[in-house]
């Protein structure tokens, strides 16, 4: 099975440089050709399933992306939560508290520890493994999908090392119970 999982267009926040989080914004003009660009590379790809964040800029990207589809929708596909940073500007934070938040998550801001957020992306993981499908989609966030990253591997990766643009693809095949990264398309 492959599994494709798309990081969602350019939103307001992500143009403004500000934390997002659980936050709601839309897909910005540009967010909306992201996903116009992830549709031209998806376009000869048959689906099975379709699963979507539950935040409105990874639905607006997978509408765009796939047209007509009818994707499930899925708490555990949410960005880590950032608790009282949200809408907060990106420089807000000294680059200790980036490497403290890196290793430890939000809880001091209110939000997610990694902890639990690696739990949601191993649960939501593990119920693919069950499925009997050849190609999947899955709609979601840079930090999800860099989780899913560090999950497939086996090792945490830095955010330095690895560019994660808006409508950014990355491929995971699952095959003989065995998770491997098959491509990591950055589409900008």
């Amino acid at each position: 099975m492959k599994v494709y999982v798309i990081r969602h267009g350019e939103s307001e926040n992500n143009r403004t440089e500000r934390f997002t989080g659980w936050d709601d914004p839309h897909l910005t003009d540009r967010g909306r050709e992201d996903a116009k660009k992830a549709a031209e590379l998806l376009k000869n790809v048959r689906f099975d399933k379709i699963y979507v964040s539950d935040l409105c800029r990874a639905i607006e990207t997978a509408e765009t992306a796939i047209p007509g589809c009818y994707p499930e929708r899925s708490s555990l596909l949410r960005e880590i939560h950032v608790g009282e940073l949200a809408n907060k500007p990106l420089a807000a934070l000294s680059d200790a508290q980036r490497e403290h938040v890196f290793e430890h998550g939000y809880v001091d801001f209110g939000g997610e520890s990694q902890e639990i957020f690696c739990n949601r992306v191993h649960q939501f993981k593990k119920g693919l493994e069950s499925l009997d499908c050849e190609n999947v989609a899955v709609f979601s966030h840079a930090g999800w999908l860099r989780r899913m990253l560090d999950v497939v591997l086996g090792a945490r990766v830095s955010r330095k090392s690895v560019c994660c643009n808006n409508c950014a693809v990355a491929v995971f095949e699952y095959a003989n119970s065995n998770w491997r990264l098959y491509s990591w398309i950055n589409l900008s």
